[in-house]
């Protein structure tokens, strides 16, 4: 079987710990899965599968091997069905509905799910995990339907599309088409997969779909929070406002180290040796002032997350675990997503804060009563035709549109549980929603963002023109200015800006600038 030729670095899975920059790199196309070809590694892998084909030759009881699934756990297989059961799970669970994740989305997943896999504790083959691999490697995309998953007994629906293809069932998308699997596997020399016993439920019954949309959200989050603290520096420019409300004295008295670090990076933004533009208000309004109150959770909250992500990420989540080495088979319930919920519930909460934050600053710029001399809507047009200009008015609606929708998206997914399955599944986490969730108010806040950029470059445009002094921003927040300038012509006349905004997005979701401690 061949690879692809390629020169991207590479991310080995070999059971060792994965970070949330790894799984990006995947999802984004910017480094090759690589399964370890270490022999300890390997010899480990077989152990498990060998260690559950000998119980089953000893007879021996192994849930969702030798016993229906779930509720059905009391159901004893015949032994000469056993092979057909891992077929039936992903057969039955054929029921996705929704958008299908991205294509992003499903990388992620399936680095999720072969990370998991590699810890050595599901008892599945190497031709499993190579088969996943190839996946990667090939970029042959399971088509996944987003909904369907209450996040425990895993994400049992959505990857069911992953063993279904793995076995050559069900679509792929491979190079810009949609075709069968079985003939994408086939273009690519890979063999059909027939899974053993246990192989089915090692696939299906985890948290890689939450846990590979996490670290996509966390990803985006990140930059989404350090785009929103060069854009608070530039608004409080061009809204005269005044950059001693973030002094490192004055940060020093409330020890949060986020909101402490997002001072000291508006101060990096802020000419703060400059002499205070506003003349008319000793305090600015909240939603300058205190900017860094409301980023910095988020920037507190984001070491946490990572936590909660990684170590789900570097987690064994399916049930039962195999310890090989000790020849027992451990029951239990490490494919609840409790902490995934929790972050993603949390993560969405504190990013639409953000969103209304800027938001917020945008209605202080267009507006002349508090703008401090800067014409209504930022028009840029001037004399007689600047009765029938308007400016930003209507990109204020939208980013309050957007705003409102993030804001309604944070009710918290973790606290709906269901009692699913025969009351067995009678406490479930909801995670998958929850991240689907997070990424919606994230989509929602980069809108946000994007909005955000047109603003600032108009905004303060036209505060330059109105003083002889250079603008009071410090040099990397400048130079970001001087190329928003160039990415962004001045709105003089109306113009619909619609494909500048879905540029700009597109530019955020690239990482295009760079920001602090980039």
């Amino acid at each position: 079987m061949s690879s692809p030729e390629t020169l991207l670095p590479t991310v080995t899975f070999d059971g060792g710990p994965l970070r949330i920059e790894d799984v990006a790199a995947i999802a984004e196309r910017r480094a090759e899965a690589r399964l370890s070809t270490d022999p300890a590694f390997q010899a480990r892998i077989r152990a498990g599968a060998d260690f559950v084909a000998r119980l089953l030759a000893e007879d021996g009881v192994i849930y969702g091997v030798t016993t229906g699934y779930g509720d059905s756990c009391t159901v004893v297989i015949p032994p000469h069905l056993v092979t057909e059961l891992p077929h039936h799970l992903y057969t039955y669970h054929g029921c996705g509905a929704g958008a299908y994740l991205t294509a992003e989305q499903t990388r992620a997943v399936l680095a999720a799910r072969l990370n998991s896999l590699a810890q050595g504790m599901s008892g599945v083959s190497l031709e499993l995990l190579q088969g996943l691999e190839q996946l990667l490697r090939h970029d042959v995309l399971p088509l996944i339907p987003s909904e369907g998953s209450v996040g425990a007994s895993g994400d049992l629906t959505p990857l069911s599309y992953v063993a279904a293809v793995l076995c050559g069932e069900r679509e792929v998308m491979w190079r810009g088409e949609r075709l069968a699997a079985a003939d994408a596997l086939k273009a690519i020399g890979l063999t059909p997969h027939r899974l053993r016993p246990k192989e089915g439920l090692a696939i299906m019954n985890g948290t890689a779909v939450m846990t590979g949309l996490a670290c996509l959200a966390w990803t985006r989050a990140d930059y989404l929070n350090r785009m929103a603290t060069r854009l608070t520096a530039m608004n409080v420019v061009a809204g005269a406002g005044n950059a001693h409300h973030f002094d490192e004295t004055l940060f020093a008295a409330k020890p949060h180290p986020g909101q402490q670090k997002i001072a000291a990076r508006l101060r990096a933004d802020l000419a703060v040796d400059a002499p205070s533009r506003n003349s008319h208000r000793l305090q600015d309004r909240y939603s300058l002032r205190c900017a860094p109150h409301v980023i910095g959770v988020l920037e507190d909250a984001l070491p946490f997350l990572r936590q909660l992500i990684e170590n789900e990420l570097n987690s064994a989540n399916d049930n039962p675990l195999i310890d090989a080495e000790n020849e027992r088979v451990l029951h239990g319930g490490h494919f609840y997503g409790g902490h995934i919920a929790l972050a993603m519930d949390t993560l969405k909460n504190a990013v639409a804060n953000v969103a209304d934050l800027l938001d917020r600053q945008l209605a202080l710029l267009v507006d002349t009563r508090y703008n401090h001399g800067l014409p209504s809507n930022l028009s840029g047009a001037s004399g007689e035709r600047a009765a029938i200009n308007h400016g930003l008015k209507a990109l204020q609606i939208s980013v309050s549109a957007w705003t409102a929708e993030a804001l309604k998206q944070t009710m918290p997914a973790s606290v709906f549980s269901r009692s699913t399955e025969c009351h067995n599944q009678d406490k479930v986490s909801m995670g998958t929603i929850a991240a689907r969730d997070c990424l919606r108010v994230l989509e929602l806040s980069e809108q946000v963002v994007a909005a955000m950029l047109i603003a600032a470059r108009q905004g303060l445009a036209l505060r330059a023109g109105q003083q002889p002094e250079p603008l009071a921003l410090g040099s990397d927040a400048a130079a970001m200015f001087d190329e928003l300038s160039t990415r962004i012509p001045l709105i003089e006349e109306d113009r619909a800006l619609d494909r500048e905004l879905l540029a700009l997005v597109q530019a955020l979701r690239e990482r295009q600038w760079r920001l602090h401690d980039d």
